[in-house]
């Protein structure tokens, strides 16, 4: 497998992975267990509530900087960093 080859593979698969996590955040907690969730409170809020409403936005951030870490790295071992 060419070098290229094998860094898209990795690239592909890294952003597959952070979409997977974002959709069971928002999606699987934030609509789908809701209801479950809520029995536990966090903060005083219900936690189904806070994953609707806010967890799933601190998802997404940490995966931004998660993927943006990961990249680098992954830049730097095939050699296309900047």
């Amino acid at each position: 497998m060419s070098d290229h080859a094998s860094y898209w593979k990795a690239n592909v698969r890294l952003m597959i992975i952070c979409l997977v996590i974002w959709f069971a955040v928002s999606f699987g907690c934030g609509i789908l267990l809701f209801e479950p969730l809520n029995a536990i409170k966090l903060g005083g809020y219900k936690l189904g509530f806070w994953f609707a409403s806010q967890g799933s936005i601190y998802t997404f951030l940490f995966l931004i900087f998660f993927y943006a870490a990961r990249m680098n790295k992954l830049d730097a071992e095939h050699g296309v960093n900047e």
